[in-house]
């Protein structure tokens, strides 16, 4: 089979953000043809003027809509793409040169029908955005499942760096409602339609994600808020990891407490043990003091927010029984 590719990117007020990541589409080695699909999801200050420059150098449609989320927004640009494998991308991610290239050998090599690459942070991000890369992505937090971590078994793609096929979009109607979860929600039932999904680690794209701590914040608490809602639909992927920020948080406490009141620091000194481990490793990968010291901030706003967000829903849907979109309504888009 041919493979024809269609970039479909969702875009809610982000003008500037559409017009880097444009950019480096323009740029890319692989000379195959590729359309572009931007979707305006009901934005108050629309992309299309920077759009426009590009319709000359890029094979690009526009499109703009009511807000239905970035899900919902995701399919309707499918639904319109002229291609048979689309490529999901967030508007504040940027692409290496060589990205199409990778991504056109690796299914070459070993054709699936939905897969996922890891992110990096750019040299042009902030400190915090650096700091934030590095939390997001370290083996050290995450476990590397977002980062080129390679010996990941039925690896779950996220939308900000994903392939998908049209059968396997047809198969599954896309993307649902919640937001965020949106993409693991839609992996597992890539994967119940009998559809394979790789990693690719070449494939990495450079994503912004949040540029102050409260946003990441928002945004990591969101994440531990969605993962309890996504084990209740899907119980077979649960795993006890999840379990792991909140434990972390709750652990950290309990040392303190054990320190100032009983005068046991073992435990204390474990967690010093860890987040000296931590600046170090942070320090070898980011080149920089500033930063390291950064993602260390970045590290415990993850795991508080996370940890708090899943136990909040943990309880929510386990002690008192609540339907997910009544107890937490701003996680779901309506059509």
């Amino acid at each position: 089979m041919q493979i024809t590719f269609s970039i479909v990117v969702p875009v809610y007020n982000r003008p500037d953000e559409v017009a880097e990541l444009l950019e480096s589409i323009s740029k890319q080695t692989f000379q195959e043809d590729v359309e572009v699909v931007i979707v305006e999801d009901g934005s108050t200050l629309p992309a299309k003027d920077v759009v426009a420059p590009y319709t000359d150098s890029l094979n690009i449609s526009y499109y703009f809509k009511p807000n239905s989320g970035p899900g919902d927004s995701r399919n309707y640009g499918m639904k319109r793409a002229k291609g048979n494998y689309y490529l999901i991308f967030d508007s504040d991610c940027i692409l290496p040169p060589q990205y199409l290239s990778e991504v056109s050998k690796a299914l070459e090599n070993k054709y699936v029908d939905c897969f996922g690459g890891p992110d990096a942070a750019h040299s042009s991000f902030t400190d915090i955005q650096k700091a934030i890369s590095y939390a997001m992505t370290s083996l050290l937090t995450t476990g590397g499942i977002r980062g080129r971590k390679k010996a990941v078994n039925k690896f779950q793609p996220r939308s900000f760096n994903m392939g998908i096929s049209k059968a396997a979009f047809e198969a599954t109607q896309g993307f649902g409602q919640i937001h965020p979860g949106e993409d693991p929600d839609l992996t597992i039932r890539i994967w119940n339609a009998g559809y394979e999904t790789l990693l690719i680690p070449e494939a990495y794209v450079y994503h912004k994600r949040r540029i102050s701590w409260k946003k990441f914040y928002i945004q990591v608490n969101k994440f531990g808020m969605v993962r309890p809602i996504l084990n209740s639909w899907h119980p077979e992927t649960a795993k006890l990891t999840y379990w792991f920020p909140t434990l972390f948080c709750v652990g950290l406490l309990v040392s303190i407490v054990l320190s100032i009141f009983f005068v046991f620091h073992w435990f204390l000194i474990g967690y010093a043990v860890y987040f000296s481990i931590l600046l170090l490793d942070a320090f070898r990968t980011t080149k920089s003091v500033k930063i390291a010291i950064l993602s260390i901030i970045a590290v415990c706003i993850q795991f508080y927010g996370y940890g708090v967000g899943f136990l909040k829903s943990t309880i929510a849907l386990k002690l008192f029984k609540q339907k997910p979109e009544e107890c937490f309504p701003k996680l779901f888009f309506k059509k």
